[in-house]
C-alpha cells in the first residue's frame, strides 16, 4: 500500500507540473493585451510599454513561468495584474460559495443516483425500470443552462419559493439565506450529474446481480433482493467510488456555468470575468487551483479504492 501511495504521489506531482505548463502556455496565446486594457483606448505606445514593464510582461516566457511556479511552491499564486489583490485571497473568498455548492450538488446527485439506479436494475423487466432508464437518459442530455433556467422559471418566478439569483451579502453569517441561494444551483447540477451516475449505478447493480456469490446466497435461502443488499451492494459501492473523481470534475465544470446563470460570486464566475479582463495571473491561478482540486480528489479516490478493494491489494 505504501509503495502504491508513493507512486500515486509521484504521478500527482507530475500531473500538477504538466498542468501548470499547459495552463501557462495556453493563456499566452489568448488574444488581447492586459497592458493595453489598463492603459485604455487613449494610451500611447510608451504608456503601454511602461505598464508591461511594471507588470513584468516584457520578460521572457520562461522567466515569467519560473517566477510563477516558484511562487506556487511557496503558497504564493501571485497578484492580480488588474487590481493587485492576491490570487490566493480571492480564491479563498470565492471558494466559500463554490465549495458548498459542489458538496451540496454531489449529495443531491448521489441521493438521486444510488436508490433510483438500484431500483431501475431490480425492475429492469418492468415498466417502472424502463421509465427510470428513459428519464435518466433524457436528464443526462439536458444542458445545465437550460435546466437552471427552467428551475428559475418554476420555483423562483412561478412559485416564489426560492431566490432566482445572487448570494446574501452577509454570506454564511446568515446560513439560512445562504443555503436558500444555493438550493436551485445545486439541484441544477445534481440532477444532471445524478442522471449520469444513475446509469452507472444501474449497470453496476445489474452486473452484481449476475455474480456467482449473489446467486449462491439466493440459492441458500435469501431472497434475491436480500442477497443483493448483503453481498452485491459492496461491489456497487466500489464502482461508485471509482467514478467519484470524474463525477466531481463534472460538478466543478457545471459550477462554472451555473454560477453565471444564478449570479453566484464563486470561483467559476470570477474565472469568466478574469478571462474577459485578460488578467493572466488570476486566470492561471484559478485554473491551477481547480485542476489541483480535481487531481487531488482523484488521488484520494484511488487510495480509498485501493485500500478497500482486496483484489487491488493482492496485485499491489
Amino acid at each position: 500500500m505504501i509503495r502504491y501511495a508513493l507512486t500515486r504521489i509521484l504521478l500527482l506531482a507530475l500531473g500538477l507540473i504538466a498542468s501548470s505548463v499547459l495552463i501557462f502556455a495556453a493563456l499566452r496565446v489568448l488574444p488581447g493585451d492586459v497592458a493595453q486594457m489598463i492603459a485604455g483606448s487613449d494610451g500611447t505606445a510608451a504608456q503601454v510599454a511602461a505598464i508591461r514593464s511594471d507588470l513584468g510582461l516584457d520578460r521572457s516566457l520562461l522567466a515569467q513561468y519560473g517566477d510563477w511556479i516558484g511562487g506556487v511552491f511557496t503558497g504564493d499564486l501571485g497578484s492580480s495584474l488588474v487590481t493587485g489583490s492576491p490570487v490566493a485571497d480571492q480564491l479563498a473568498q470565492k471558494a466559500r460559495v463554490t465549495v458548498p455548492l459542489g458538496i451540496l450538488s454531489l449529495v443531491i446527485a448521489l441521493a438521486i443516483a444510488i436508490p433510483l439506479g438500484i431500483v431501475g436494475a431490480q425492475r429492469r423487466d418492468r415498466a417502472a425500470g424502463a421509465a427510470l432508464n428513459v428519464v435518466a437518459q433524457l436528464l443526462a442530455a439536458v444542458p445545465v443552462v437550460w435546466a437552471g433556467l427552467m428551475l428559475i422559471v418554476v420555483f423562483a418566478v412561478g412559485l416564489d419559493w426560492l431566490p432566482a439569483q445572487g448570494f446574501p451579502r452577509a454570506g454564511w453569517r446568515d446560513p439560512i439565506a445562504a443555503l436558500r441561494a444555493l438550493v436551485l444551483p445545486a439541484v441544477t447540477i445534481g440532477v444532471v450529474e445524478g442522471a449520469l451516475l444513475m446509469r452507472l449505478v444501474r449497470s453496476a447493480t445489474l452486473s452484481a446481480m449476475g455474480e456467482d456469490f449473489v446467486r449462491t446466497a439466493a440459492a441458500k435461502g435469501l431472497t434475491r433482493n436480500s442477497a443483493l443488499v448483503r453481498h452485491g451492494l459492496p461491489a456497487v459501492g466500489l464502482s461508485i467510488i471509482t467514478v467519484l473523481g470524474v463525477q466531481i470534475a463534472g460538478i466543478m465544470v457545471g459550477a462554472v456555468v451555473v454560477e453565471q446563470v444564478f449570479s453566484l460570486p464563486g470561483i467559476g464566475r470570477m474565472l469568466v470575468a478574469d478571462v474577459g479582463a485578460r488578467d493572466l495571473t488570476m486566470v492561471q491561478g484559478e485554473l491551477l487551483a481547480l485542476t489541483a482540486f480535481v487531481l487531488v480528489t482523484g488521488f484520494v479516490v484511488d487510495l480509498v479504492h485501493h485500500a478497500i478493494d482486496p483484489r487491488l491489494r493482492e496485485h499491489a
